[in-house]
């Protein structure tokens, strides 16, 4: 079965980041039916790389105002892709393909025919090892691999608010534990949680759902949200095989303010999307929770080098977890 695949970036004031990803996908052993930009920058950069630098079908798109924004931008690629493809590739702007990237994400579509989504596996963000067996509390232990289990984790278990799902899945509570606690096994995870920046999708499920434009601007959470809904349809899958490196570009991201604020009330809305009536104690966890994990930052006002971000960032939440008392997220 072949399968026809378009990749989407969208992009916001990162020229060099995406020239560098493109130069990855240029090298893929399977390359893209089509490549689409869609660039919400409010500078010419992206324009003038991608117009010195030729990429094989490649499209480009700047967006207005009324289209800028992740969610917005996706929605907005999603309408350009050609009539003919199977299969919807998304991509942050700031990764670089391993040269099978493509050719393994597609695989999986044909190894799990019923796959209505496959993500990709980030591979220089945390260092796994084979299990030791030894259980020790500074260790995460999944499917005979481990890795350092975060500080946060651990506070987390001491007041017994440790997630009650496996990685990939939303606990009842949320505060889950993402597909990063999957290991480089080599194999494919069923999950109902993708990241949005290394994710594809079959095309048809977007005649149902789009992403939602809650999510505006930098768009946290909003991949959950909308892998969740999609989870409620069919399976969604990680191929641990189709690699990939992320390099956290800072720019166009948000102020720490509203990140701080973003974390708590986009928590609150992708819980509630995935468990609209929520039981006391679930609910008594998710605010135990947040306070905890406020508390956890506030302390870096002291022991981080960045005081200042950690300051602003504690207020964020603050003023999030507050805001959620008198004017909750309208869940659309």
């Amino acid at each position: 079965m072949n399968l026809s695949f378009s990749l989407v970036i969208c992009t916001y004031i990162r020229p060099e980041a995406i020239l560098t990803l493109l130069k990855s996908v240029a090298l893929q052993t399977l390359y893209p039916n089509e490549i689409l930009v869609i660039d919400g920058s409010t500078n010419l950069e992206t324009e003038t790389v991608l117009s010195e630098n030729t990429f094989h079908s490649l499209s480009y798109f700047k967006v207005d105002e009324a289209n800028r924004g992740l969610t917005k931008q996706r929605n907005f690629g999603i309408s350009k892709v050609g009539k003919s493809i199977d299969i919807v590739c998304f991509l942050d702007d700031d990764v670089v393909l391993e040269k099978d990237y493509f050719e393994q994400l597609i695989t999986a579509y044909q190894t799990h025919p019923q796959a209505l989504a496959v993500g990709g596996y980030i591979t220089n963000e945390v260092n796994w090892e084979v299990s030791d067996n030894a259980h020790s509390t500074s260790k995460f232990y999944f499917d005979n691999w481990m890795r350092n289990e975060p500080s946060r984790f651990k506070i987390r278990a001491i007041f017994g608010l440790q997630p009650d799902t496996n990685p990939g899945f939303l606990p009842t509570f949320a505060h889950g534990r993402s597909v990063s606690f999957l290991p480089p096994s080599g194999k494919i995870y069923k999950v109902e949680q993708l990241m949005g920046g290394v994710s594809s999708y079959k095309k048809e499920v977007f005649k149902q759902l789009s992403f939602s434009t809650y999510f505006e601007g930098y768009g946290l959470y909003e991949d959950a949200d909308f892998s969740i809904r999609l989870a409620k349809l069919g399976p969604l899958y990680i191929n641990t095989n189709a690699k990939l490196a992320h390099y956290h570009d800072g720019s166009g991201r948000p102020n720490q303010y509203k990140y701080g604020k973003m974390v708590v009330r986009n928590s609150w809305y992708v819980w509630r999307v995935k468990y609209p009536n929520p039981t006391l104690k679930a609910s008594f966890k998710f605010y135990a929770t947040e306070l905890l994990l406020m508390t956890i930052r506030a302390t870096n006002i002291i022991t981080s080098k960045e005081k200042l971000k950690a300051l602003t960032e504690t207020l964020g939440r603050m003023v999030g977890l507050i805001s959620l008392i008198f004017n909750k997220p309208k869940i659309e």
